[in-house]
């Protein structure tokens, strides 16, 4: 089969200024330059309104001290005209201008007490001012970084149309926003031709392995054909059914792990149902009794991607069970925030420490690789993929007396 040649990978954008230009980084309107002016031109005003403040304050507080003094001259006398102005009954030369040089420092000390407390109520109000003032320019400032933060949010969420497509002036920001976008472009067709290859192989390896089962049904139907030949077809049936097997786990692992999953309502209930429906002839077979009350639970998913979390857990549940009097229990619940899929099952028992070998590709309780007729040991890697995917986690517990318990836990 042909394939396409990956396209070269494209060089992240080029500044729109030259670094080797010793002029006109400095020109640029970085970030630094922006907020230097910005905080600069803030202090500068704040300063002069506080000056002409404390004018206004001190030359009112000038104009009430020369127009209100505290004594008055009354037929060639000295008179005080407030409480705390002391003035001599019979005061010579010298006394009297003693008098009147404490009570003008003292009418001066008012003034200036009364120009601080005003001046510190300005102060006040200014900072106020100033403070909001500055909070708000510098959100203005640094909103694109919000708006790159909210990006960055929707493509963690597996959108990888969106786009920044920032606007303004080019400093830093704009320059970090037009190469994020870049490699948004570059993330998207990386994915896009992996969901192809994904796709091509999933063909390719499927149709050799058809045609095969098909030739090899055709020669089991045959009355004629040697027992030999029946027994070694069936062998070999049995192995192509494994490869198949084999086949679409590796293909469902890789989209579980990289597709961009279109999420729609998926009730867990119904999921775990339809589970129970299909491993239902199997539980039978094995006598394992399947149970468990089995709430509405309603997630945002892929449905069909769900279903194999639950599928697969119950297959491992019924395979993996006690000879005799065995059960599974599955259970489903939603409640804060969260909904959950419990898979409970008789078995043996599991040691702690091999809990996280369950869930690594090709890796079964005490065996390093698959070998035999129960799967091919990626039920549990799917089903973590899965759920990954989904924004949840699968948690696998022992469970006391042998079994395991396992519990699926996805965002609402």
């Amino acid at each position: 089969m042909a394939t396409t040649p990956a396209p070269h990978p494209q060089a992240p954008p080029k500044p729109t200024w030259d670094p080797r230009d010793p002029v006109r980084p400095l020109l640029r309107p970085t970030i630094r330059i922006r907020l230097t002016l910005l905080y600069g031109g803030m202090f500068l005003i704040a300063g002069i309104l506080l000056l002409s403040i404390i004018y206004l304050f001190t030359a009112q507080a000038l104009s009430d001290s020369t127009s209100q003094l505290p004594f008055k001259v009354v037929n060639g006398t000295v008179q005080p005209t407030t409480s705390w102005c002391r003035l001599p009954e019979s005061p010579t030369g010298d006394q009297l201008n003693d008098a009147v040089t404490l009570c003008l420092r003292h009418q001066s000390d008012l003034a200036l007490d009364d120009l601080l407390r005003r001046s510190l109520f300005a102060l006040l109000g200014l900072s106020i001012i100033a403070f909001a003032f500055g909070y708000a320019m510098a959100g203005r400032v640094l909103s694109p970084l919000g708006r790159i933060t909210r990006t960055a949010r929707q493509v963690a969420g597996s959108d990888l149309s969106r786009r920044i497509e920032l606007d303004g002036p080019d400093d830093e920001l704009k320059e970090l926003a037009d190469t994020f976008d870049e490699m948004l472009d570059r993330l998207e067709r990386a994915f896009t031709a992996q969901q192809r290859f994904v796709a091509n192989a999933s063909h390719e390896l499927r149709t050799p392995l058809a045609i095969n089962r098909t030739l090899l049904e055709v020669h089991l139907s045959d009355p004629g054909a040697p027992v030999e030949l029946q027994q070694l077809g069936k062998t070999l049936l049995a192995t192509n059914e494994r490869s198949e097997q084999l086949v679409e786990g590796l293909l469902l692992l890789a989209r579980s792990d990289n597709q961009i999953i279109e999420r729609k309502p998926v009730d867990l209930a119904e999921v775990a149902e339809r589970g129970v429906d299909q491993v239902h002839a199997e539980a039978e077979a094995k006598g394992v009794e399947i149970r468990g009350e089995r709430a509405p639970a309603v997630v945002q998913g892929n449905g069909v991607l769900l279903e194999r979390i639950a599928l697969n857990l119950l297959q491992n549940a019924v395979r993996y069970n006690v000879p005799e009097g065995g059960w599974v229990e599955v259970t489903t619940e939603a409640g804060d925030g969260q909904a959950v899929l419990v898979v409970s099952n008789t078995g043996p028992v599991v040691p702690a420490y091999e809990i996280d070998n369950l869930f690594e590709p090709f890796r079964r309780l005490r065996q390093e690789r698959t070998g035999s007729d129960k799967g091919v040991g990626l039920g549990l890697s799917i089903a973590r993929s899965v759920a990954r995917a989904h924004g949840g986690r699968i948690i696998a517990e022992p469970r006391e007396g042998g079994g395991l318990v396992m519990r699926v836990t996805l965002p609402i």
